[in-house]
């Protein structure tokens, strides 16, 4: 009765959070990922190059590019058309352009590790060899696992006109070529300049520097850790040194399928280990 009595509240103070059931327009840009792949860095980029008068930080990028967990469906109806939204939902047929973004889920579980830690979800020195299973388990995600969330978008919708998938490793390898294909897919006129221009604007640098001066501000980071940054390095690949062999493996082992279709690496089969098998959707 009071959780009823608390969402009547704030859908009348129009703060009930839009989630997954806000009204869906046609002319929608979703950017979607699963949480800690980069999402907000693209938030970054693209708003830098849709907003070049305007300062693009955490205390505007909910107003520039809203996210839909943070937004109450009365502020997503009052925004104006076409929209561009993020969000880190598992697939919904009702997003008919969508841009994916996919990172190595070996370097998610380090990032989502001190995110939680962040967060105080857990003390300093909780194993990594117990959240890992919770993590390919997805019980600590409203948005399912990692495989049930990137399989959902790439099995529904990978060969689709309305989907671009990038991934986190090539927009840190080549920014600027990766945010070429965005200006494509959003037909956005922007010049080599303009894409230099907002790579350098949204630096993993200059994000860690915003947030020092605006962390508390932004809903986000607001009553978090200060200690451990929300913004990471910005570097693809560091599970090879820091992420445990046996965890590495796990998550290997869990969606290799998954894994090889994106062109992840994987450790070769050991002898006697059962063949993966055969992925049904597209290969990218």
């Amino acid at each position: 009765m009071v959780s009823k009595l608390s969402y009547v509240v704030k859908y009348l103070l129009g703060r009930d959070a839009a989630g997954r059931g806000f009204a869906v327009y046609p002319d929608d840009t979703f950017l979607v990922s699963y949480p800690r792949s980069g999402n907000t860095w693209t938030r970054f980029l693209i708003a830098n190059l849709l907003y070049p008068n305007r300062q693009v930080s955490f205390a505007t990028i909910d107003e520039l590019i809203p996210d839909a967990c943070s937004q109450s469906k009365a502020g997503l109806r009052r925004l104006p058309r076409p929209r561009l939204i993020k969000t880190h939902e598992y697939f919904d047929p009702r997003y008919r352009k969508v841009i994916y973004i996919v990172r190595d889920p070996r370097d998610v579980v380090l990032s989502q590790y001190k995110w939680f830690l962040k967060c105080r979800a857990f003390e300093d020195g909780y194993p990594m060899e117990q959240f890992v299973p919770r993590f390919i388990q997805g019980d600590m995600s409203i948005y399912g696992s990692w495989g049930e969330n990137v399989g959902s978008w790439v099995a529904a919708r990978y060969a689709s006109k309305g989907f671009l998938m990038l991934r986190y490793e090539d927009l840190v390898k080549d920014t600027t070529r990766e945010l070429q294909r965005v200006v494509s897919f959003l037909g956005i006129d922007a010049k080599q300049t303009d894409l230099l221009r907002a790579a350098d604007l949204s630096s993993a640098a200059r994000m860690r520097e915003m947030e020092k001066t605006e962390g508390e501000s932004w809903v986000g980071t607001r009553g978090r850790r200060t200690d451990i940054p929300f913004v990471g390095t910005a570097r693809s690949g560091s599970w090879k040194t820091d992420l445990p062999e046996p965890c590495a493996r796990a998550i290997e082992e869990a969606w290799k399928p998954i894994l090889q279709q994106l062109k992840y690496e994987v450790s070769p089969a050991r002898p006697g280990e059962a063949l993966p098998p055969v992925p049904i959707f597209s290969a990218v």
